[in-house]
């Protein structure tokens, strides 16, 4: 077999690439619209993979024999809840990690559980919880406490412990006595100012492959050749990606080199996000204005930023009082297609201000700002966030820059470049500009483990973009 399939089971749309595993070469591409059970629990996920796959074979027949390596956002993806100790720290370090492993971090928690914030981590119905809190020797109180809380309940499971390691024993035999399914990992703090991510996002990914996948109940049968969905799956979609694009910018090495500095800006339905692999400058590496570190793999996710369920939002937040109506349109009718509307010119420009007003926005909140102090001893510039403006290459993706035409990119993802100063914000200045057309990051990420060199040569059409 010489050939695999990708395939990412999104929220609204199952996609599929055929890849030579050996030379890399893009084979085929293939969507469908992803098939939820309904309320009844008619339908499967699988039916639109079949779908996809009989497109593949109708391109190029080796899909038919193909191995399947396949990630998943549908069914609300992966949601994560934080519990720490503090909120500045171990609170906001849990959920930087959460982040950068694929979740949606459905709520943040600290000072200690109670019963109303139980109430509250119940009613946000996380398929994880990551409980944190403590750098390696320092305080215990407050993780022991919530985890003899958790056991008293005691808490369905499952749970990630990735706090004070000294307390971990403790932690972990009061979650087996309550039969909490629990996985250990490193602190993510294990001293001040350091952000530790590593393991704790293996362990979240391998709570959502044993736990997760089959706990949402998207599919109940096999495909033609007897594989399960949950056997296909690899990770949820946004740590796929975000392991593409690492492997976009760093390479495997001097023989095969990365695209350098860059950020891949993804605008979906309802939320956008952001993620980044930059090189820190050393001098800011440290805890400037922060306590938890910037770190130089970083997702971001906008909740209240996107094309169809956010779109009000995302107009609102961007001031544009003019795209109101087009939003309203938008959030009631989720599936509105341009080239289906009356006026189809009218409303493909909607779509372009829309995904331009998402994209700046996003970009501003993961970069953050700089600005000038002025100090007794001089002019001392502070920085909060990520400083992006040496990036390299900038990649859009998302159904709107996709088939948004040629205008899509100098409409949408060019405003968000330039001086980078402008009002403080640390956006890229002179990055190259591309989008994803073929869904080639996911594809990549899935390849990188077993398939590497494949992976990075399916990426040369994007590094190829950010050669100077």
């Amino acid at each position: 077999m010489s050939a695999v399939v990708c395939v990412d089971f999104g929220s609204t749309f199952t996609k599929a690439v055929l890849v030579d595993r050996t030379t890399g070469e893009l084979l085929a591409t293939a969507s469908h619209p992803t098939t939820l059970p309904d309320a009844t629990g008619a339908g499967d996920v699988l039916d639109g993979y079949d779908a996809c796959v009989a497109a593949l074979v109708g391109q190029d027949r080796r899909a038919e024999d193909a191995d399947v390596l396949a990630c998943s956002s549908a069914g609300g993806g992966l949601r994560v809840a934080v519990v720490g100790n503090e909120e500045l720290v171990t609170a906001e370090a849990g959920r930087r990690v959460a982040l950068s492993s694929g979740g949606k971090v459905v709520l943040v928690l600290h000072g200690g559980l109670d019963d109303r914030k139980l109430a509250a981590l119940r009613a946000a119905e996380p398929d994880v919880v990551l409980l944190v809190g403590g750098t390696d020797g320092g305080n215990a109180e407050v993780l022991e406490g919530d985890a003899r809380f958790l056991a008293g309940q005691p808490w369905p499971g499952p749970v990630v412990v990735a706090g004070n390691v000294e307390s971990q024993p403790l932690v972990a035999e009061l979650l087996a006595g309550s039969g909490t399914p629990h996985v250990l990992a490193d602190n993510v703090v294990p001293r001040i100012g350091v952000l530790a991510p590593g393991s704790a996002r293996r362990a979240i990914r391998e709570i959502f492959l044993s736990h997760v996948i089959g706990g949402k109940h998207l599919s109940s049968r096999t495909d033609d050749r007897g594989r399960t969905f949950t056997s296909m799956v690899r990770g949820a979609t946004p740590d796929v990606v975000l392991t593409g694009v690492e492997l976009l910018a760093r390479g495997l090495g001097d023989q095969h080199r990365g695209a350098g500095d860059v950020v891949v800006v993804d605008v979906g339905g309802a939320t956008t996000d952001v993620h980044s692999v930059v090189e820190l400058d050393p001098e800011d590496s440290g805890l400037a204005r922060e306590v938890v570190a910037t770190t130089p793999v970083t997702r971001t996710v906008e909740g209240d930023l996107g094309m169809r369920w956010s779109a009000v939002s995302t107009v609102e937040a961007a001031r544009r009082d003019d795209l109101h109506d087009a939003a309203v349109r938008r959030r009631e009718r989720p599936d509105l297609l341009p080239v289906s509307c009356p006026d189809p010119a009218a409303e493909q420009d909607a779509d372009l201000d829309i995904a331009a007003a998402a994209v700046r926005i996003a970009l501003e909140r993961h970069a953050g700002r700089s600005r000038v102090v002025v100090s007794p001893e001089g002019r001392v510039v502070e920085r909060s966030g990520k400083d992006l403006r040496e990036v390299d290459l900038l990649v859009g993706s998302g159904g709107v820059l996709r088939h948004g035409g040629p205008d899509a990119v100098r409409r949408v993802l060019t405003p968000a470049t330039g001086d980078a100063f402008e009002g403080g914000w640390q956006l890229p200045r002179d990055p190259r500009v591309v989008v994803d057309h073929d869904y080639v990051l996911a594809a990549a990420g899935l390849l990188a483990e077993e398939h590497p060199l494949a992976a990075h040569r399916l990426l040369g059409g994007l590094r190829a973009a950010g050669d100077r």
